[in-house]
């Protein structure tokens, strides 16, 4: 992940399966991943397999709508407070444009000297509904920091997608006796 930065890479799924470990990276821009021809992928490839001695597989999915994922919007509010742009700007757009894509709601947390203060702060900004209590609520939740000439400012963002419903499998009707005619 620290690798790939500035690649809008939102999670990473490691799955080993006998002597091969397959690797799936989400992310907002695969381009940056591949790189050129593929040669930036291929020299993650080499180095794992000389980490772990074992086949790498590496599968790259582009996330659709980026504006909607949590760690996605977290590195992005970042970038904006490392180029100085105002915290609460930079937290009201992330907001903006999450419920702009489809998001139910949205709060977005911002930590440390901001705006340069010689004192340290928290502040938060929440829009939609945040179900954090509900366990069948789809939430996605992210974590970045912005290393500013001021010091380091932590976001957190939680993104609320809906409710997961799960499909309980339905029971045909089987009689309990025949009559027999």
């Amino acid at each position: 992940r620290k690798r790939w930065n500035k690649a809008g890479v939102s999670r990473v799924e490691i799955e080993r399966i006998g002597n091969v470990m397959r690797f799936t990276v989400w992310t907002a821009r695969p381009g940056v991943v591949i790189g050129k021809q593929g040669a930036e992928i291929q020299a993650v490839r080499e180095e794992l397999q000389a980490k772990t001695g074992s086949r790498v597989m590496i599968n790259i999915q582009e996330i659709k709508n980026p504006d909607a994922e949590a760690q996605v919007v977290a590195e992005g509010v970042a970038a904006s407070l490392e180029r100085r742009i105002s915290f609460r700007r930079a937290m009201k757009q992330s907001i903006f444009r999450a419920m702009k894509s489809g998001a139910k709601g949205i709060k977005i947390q911002c930590a440390g000297r901001l705006g340069g203060a010689e004192i340290a702060r928290t502040e938060w900004y929440l829009e939609g509904q945040l179900p954090l209590s509900t366990l069948r609520a789809d939430i996605n939740y992210g974590f970045a920091e912005a290393h500013t000439i001021y010091g380091v400012i932590g976001i957190k963002v939680w993104i609320y997608k809906g409710e997961i419903m799960e499909r309980k499998p339905v029971m045909e009707a089987v009689p309990a006796h025949q009559e027999r005619g």
